[in-house]
């Protein structure tokens, strides 16, 4: 691994962004008014004038600062930092908040509750019609 400085490409670091945001170099030329050709010669210069950088950013919604710093290993460590497993994720963020046997007793007891009210309905229809 080298120690020595990489050069600060801006082109590099547009094409990146526009990458990670999910842009084309289409869409991108077609928000500046210019040729998707255009946009490949932009991304291949170490260095573009500010009011283009200006355009570009607003376009990528990142500040010209956030460009111009714009450092990938600084991306894929606060990723590597902030992810989780993806298992334990789903686990935490969907426990059950009710016991699932308690919910079963309920609807047991509403049951049986509804056939004592249905069993009371005909035992009071047979009466009736036994009086007549």
């Amino acid at each position: 691994m080298s120690t020595a400085t990489k050069p600060n490409h801006i082109g590099h670091k547009i094409g990146r962004i526009r990458e990670l945001r999910g842009l084309k170099q289409e869409v991108l030329a077609h928000e500046l008014k210019v040729s998707q050709q255009t946009v490949s010669k932009i991304e291949q210069s170490e260095t573009i004038d500010e009011e283009l950088l200006e355009q570009i950013s607003k376009i990528l919604g990142v500040p010209a600062e956030g460009i111009k710093n714009f450092s990938e290993e600084a991306v894929f460590n606060i990723i590597a930092n902030t992810f989780h497993n993806e298992s334990v994720a789903y686990v935490e963020n969907y426990k059950c908040t009710f016991n699932p046997l308690d919910k079963l007793i309920e609807a047991y007891e509403e049951n049986r509750k509804l056939y004592e009210r249905l069993l009371q309905s005909e035992r009071e229809k047979v009466e009736l019609l036994s009086k007549k």
